[in-house]
């Protein structure tokens, strides 16, 4: 297992499963605690917790609801008591696809709620503790679907494109304080999220590579951007799509 110069703490949304379970892993190899953390499928993270701690890493499970502010507060601040969270990985976010004069109110609300006020509730009481070491890394999943947009999802973009303004305009606000703040842009990744609606034929039309990607290379994107080697990337979407756009 490799290491990193430095060990820091790394907290990363949505821990449990496809990207987010490459995410831990690879921040894991690279010599970072990471907290694993999910809403309610804390058994989840915690079997992905023992898998790191078995490949000789460091890790924690913790659950709380995102969109929950007042609970997320909470969960964070005894997180920031143990040490401060220096890498950030927003990547919890759902999808609840309906074509938009079909799609109900509350479907709306709850992609909105998780990517984009999740977004604000777990970013802004780790900013201030991050600011004050003046080293730190905030890095959002986002979609293609915020770039190029998709048919259903009206919702799932709108809320993803909303990412990207907000993390080059917090960008701006960190620069200063040795603070980087980017956005990733997957296309068509093999996780469960994508399973049953791309076969091989439709990915072979939309993705010029003719495949889709592996969370692992999602990850080694998200743990560059993590690293020191990347002090000088802020405020950017980096899309990782096999070409499609």
């Amino acid at each position: 297992m490799s290491r990193s110069s430095k060990s820091r703490r790394a907290l990363v949304t949505g821990g449990s499963g496809g990207i987010g379970a490459a995410i831990c892993r690879r921040l894991a190899a690279d010599g970072h605690h990471v907290i694993v953390h999910a809403n309610r499928g804390l058994d989840k993270a915690q079997a992905m917790v023992a898998q790191i701690q078995a490949d000789g890493g460091s890790a924690e499970a913790v659950a709380f609801d995102i969109t929950d502010r007042a609970a997320t507060a909470t969960a964070l601040a005894a997180l920031v008591e143990l040490g401060v969270i220096q890498i950030l990985v927003n990547n919890a976010g759902i999808h609840d696809d309906a074509v938009f004069p079909g799609m109900s109110g509350e479907q709306w609300d709850r992609v909105i709620d998780v990517s984009l006020g999740g977004f604000f509730n777990v970013t802004q009481p780790l900013t201030m503790p991050m600011m004050r070491t003046r080293w730190g890394r905030i890095i959002s999943i986002s979609s293609v679907a915020a770039l190029a947009g998709n048919r259903g999802q009206v919702n799932y973009s709108a809320a993803k494109g909303a990412l990207h303004a907000a993390s080059k305009s917090l960008a701006l606000e960190l620069a200063s304080r040795g603070v980087t703040v980017n956005a990733v842009a997957p296309g068509l990744i093999a996780t469960g999220m994508i399973e049953g609606s791309f076969d091989a034929d439709a990915v072979k039309k939309l993705v010029p590579m003719q495949r889709t990607g592996r969370p692992e290379e999602v990850a080694d994107l998200v743990a560059f951007l993590a690293s020191e080697q990347a002090g000088y990337i802020s405020g950017q979407v980096i899309s990782i799509n096999g070409a499609m756009i």
